[in-house]
């Protein structure tokens, strides 16, 4: 069994952790980790909503799943375009890290005790926009680089503090000194945040046999309730959209936002229904959404 992955340390984290799970779901089988580098890789420039957007972390993996150099990719979900190459599926998704994002600054006080006009490092236009919402006096510039290289950045004064994703500093076993975790009402997570996909070719039966033991329905449902959303809101990289689908008691419970750019203005939603109801409350709240926005919104985005 071949698996394509990134070669960030995060990536080989969430890699590995899918290669375990194979390994203890079928004795005796053989897992190789073939490390691709990706456009999104490559890219350290310039923003990446200015190369196009999603699917610069997935274009070449994908490629050498249709060119049968790999067997299945591991993604983070949230990088993954709703529109997947024909003739490719997500037919897995592990069970959901923690999906809310995490405030790191160089002092104490957190988001609220930042001074005024202070640098705030995200390369996510999501984290930009909410961020500017709540505190339209920061300054919030470009900050590229794996979690290691932020850190380390945040630590040497280039910014003053950062929000990166808490998923993925549990995946590598590490807890920041000043550390704040945000409640999703302070700041909604992107969607599919959390969750690490598989993908493999649909006309593969033999991979999606040895997938199924892996995959985690709740996961899946929450999953496909928040890309429902994102479906009918067209959201790409350059558009600031969050989603977050919870199982609560039987009932699936959805908030979605959209935000403008400039964090001046946000519109937000919810719906609540029946577990196995996730995509059409997705596709409703997306409506919703963007009717709220109006039909500038996005274009203007």
């Amino acid at each position: 069994m071949r698996i394509g992955t990134r070669g960030s340390p995060l990536a080989l984290a969430q890699a590995n952790q899918v290669r375990d799970r194979l390994g203890a779901a079928h004795a005796g089988l053989s897992v190789a980790i073939t490390v691709i580098k990706t456009t999104g890789d490559r890219i350290q420039d310039r923003p990446l909503a200015e190369a196009g957007g999603k699917g610069l972390f997935t274009k070449e993996i994908e490629e050498a799943l249709i060119e049968r150099t790999i067997d299945l990719a591991v993604h983070s979900m949230k990088d993954v375009p709703t529109r997947l190459p024909p003739g490719l599926t997500i037919d897995c998704l592990l069970p959901r890290e923690d999906p809310r994002d995490v405030f790191l600054s160089r002092g104490p006080g957190g988001l609220d005790g930042l001074p005024a006009g202070a640098r705030v490092g995200t390369s996510s236009l999501r984290r930009r926009a909410m961020l500017l919402h709540r505190r339209p006096d920061l300054q919030v510039v470009e900050f590229r680089g794996n979690v290691e290289t932020r850190l380390r950045k945040l630590e040497e004064g280039t910014v003053d503090a950062t929000v990166l994703a808490l998923a993925g500093l549990r995946r590598l076993a590490i807890t920041p000194r000043t550390m704040t975790v945000l409640s999703a009402d302070e700041m909604l997570p992107a969607v599919a945040q959390g969750a690490i996909g598989i993908e493999c070719r649909e006309d593969d039966a033999a991979v999606r046999r040895l997938l199924q033991p892996l995959s985690d329905p709740a996961t899946v449902t929450c999953v496909a309730a928040e890309r429902a959303l994102l479906t009918v809101l067209d959201g790409s990289c350059r558009t600031p959209i969050a989603g977050l689908a919870e199982i609560v008691g039987d009932q699936l419970w959805l908030r979605g936002a959209i935000v403008s750019p400039d964090g001046a203005r946000l519109f937000a939603g919810d719906r609540r229904g029946g577990i196995g109801d996730g995509v059409a409350l997705g596709s409703d709240l997306g409506g919703e959404l963007r009717r709220k926005g109006g039909p500038d919104f996005f274009k203007n985005a």
